[in-house]
């Protein structure tokens, strides 16, 4: 690849190089250190002048620092002349700020396609962004790569009895990325709905108990058959709910520490093992879908809230599927009601970026109810980690933009990328 740079940032530097690799080429000589006042320095050390630059830096622990390494490599770029200027951020920053939740909130992840644009980027190639209507967001062209292909190629090739099973989404939000992954396996899809309760309403209230699931059963999602017509299933009336109290599924007869006033009341729980810690991890959600994203926010940790399953699961593996995986809380409650009180007999996690804040993978690793956690490499996590939670599968796609860099820079269609992914994968 003649009149090629391809720059990797500090942010991921194992899949810059299988990339690189994937290419056959060697990164691009670039010299990144910190003064000792924590400012950043970029020292390009070849030539650039009229020809194809890409700069890899996606998203990790660093998140700042390497932001603004990437702003300022661009912008060494641009003042060494290059022809054109490619961003490669396979997992973007702030894309969960991509909306004002609140008043006198910011829409940060504008702000930073702005910042990229006005640094000098040509061209934005990111895989399966927060909210696909972020590419609105940049006055460039932005290619928004798709892992669902290879998410489903594992699927296909290690779930046993796939065809059996059920792509779950754990919340209103994410059933457009479900029923697409199902789609792709031609296996059914089902929903999961929560619903923040106030304090004082029991869970005997039979009539919003009843209204909440007449809600849910009735509504419609678009989805394609075999024969590419569309078509309209309403989800059967039949639905399974069930109280989750500081994240964790519970009986009816537990008792909370509010409603635990009297001595003696002994509160019952569900989870087998015994060993959970109700005061740290919570299911949110809302009936609003925009509002999803708050699942796992501190002020939702308070809450009790009725979890209800929309569809059926019983005796079939259930892969719960999302963007990404930061926080335990939310798939922890999915997975123990997927298993406990919905009937099935295993339960994968599923998501393209695997940030896992914290101790998020030890949590999930240890959580007696999940099988398997798939994730993607386009998010660093550190070897040790890996080697030491056995459930993770991590998937490597440095193929597809590597192909991706390749056509572009030889100016071939990218749309091929979309169409047959799994060929790359």
């Amino acid at each position: 690849m003649r009149k090629c740079k391809v720059f990797v940032g500090n942010s991921h530097p194992e899949l810059g190089k299988l990339v690189c690799e994937r290419l056959g080429m060697e990164p691009a000589p670039v010299t990144l250190k910190k003064f000792a006042n924590g400012e950043t320095s970029v020292q390009i050390g070849v030539s650039v002048r009229d020809e194809d630059v890409y700069i890899i830096q996606s998203g990790s622990p660093n998140i700042n620092d390497d932001i603004m390494e990437l702003l300022i490599l661009i912008s060494a770029c641009k003042g060494g002349s290059a022809a054109n200027i490619t961003a490669v951020i396979p997992q973007f920053p702030y894309s969960k700020q991509s909306k004002m939740k609140k008043h006198r909130g910011a829409i940060t992840a504008r702000m930073l396609a702005n910042l990229l644009i006005m640094a000098g980027a040509d061209h934005v190639v990111s895989m399966d962004l927060h909210a696909s209507q972020m590419q609105g967001f940049f006055s460039k062209p932005v290619d928004n790569l798709f892992g669902g292909p290879t998410l489903a190629k594992w699927i296909r090739h290690n779930v046993p009895d796939y065809k059996d099973a059920v792509v779950v989404s754990k919340n209103p939000g994410g059933t457009k990325r479900v029923t697409a992954l199902a789609d792709s396996l031609k296996i059914n899809f089902a929903m999961i709905h929560t619903d923040r309760r106030r304090a004082k309403d029991g869970f005997e209230d039979k009539k919003k108990k009843k209204k909440i699931q007449k809600k849910v059963s009735t509504l419609k999602l678009n989805h394609n058959n075999e024969d590419a017509e569309e078509e309209n299933i309403i989800l059967s009336g039949e639905s399974q709910t069930a109280r989750v109290v500081q994240g964790h599924v519970v009986d009816d007869a537990y008792q909370s520490a509010d409603e635990a006033a009297k001595p003696g009341m002994e509160s019952v729980n569900s989870i087998a093992n015994g060993t959970a810690h109700f005061d740290q991890y919570a299911l949110g959600g809302s009936y609003d879908a925009d509002n999803s994203d708050d699942d796992d926010e501190p002020e939702a940790i308070a809450q009790e809230k009725l979890i209800t399953l929309v569809g059926d699961v019983q005796n079939r593996p259930a892969i719960i599927v999302d963007d990404m995986i930061d926080k335990p809380n939310s798939f922890i409650a999915a997975a123990e009601h997927l298993r406990l009180n919905c009937g099935a007999n295993s339960c994968y996690l599923v998501a393209t970026h695997g940030i896992f804040s914290d101790n998020c993978l030890e949590i999930l690793n240890d959580c007696a109810y999940i099988d398997k956690i798939i994730v993607t490499n386009t998010y660093p996590i550190d070897i040790k980690k890996r080697e030491a939670c056995k459930k993770l599968v991590y998937i490597d796609v440095s193929t597809i933009f590597a192909e991706c860099i390749r056509r572009d820079h030889f100016g071939e269609s990218i749309s091929v990328l979309f169409d047959n992914l799994s060929s790359f994968a």
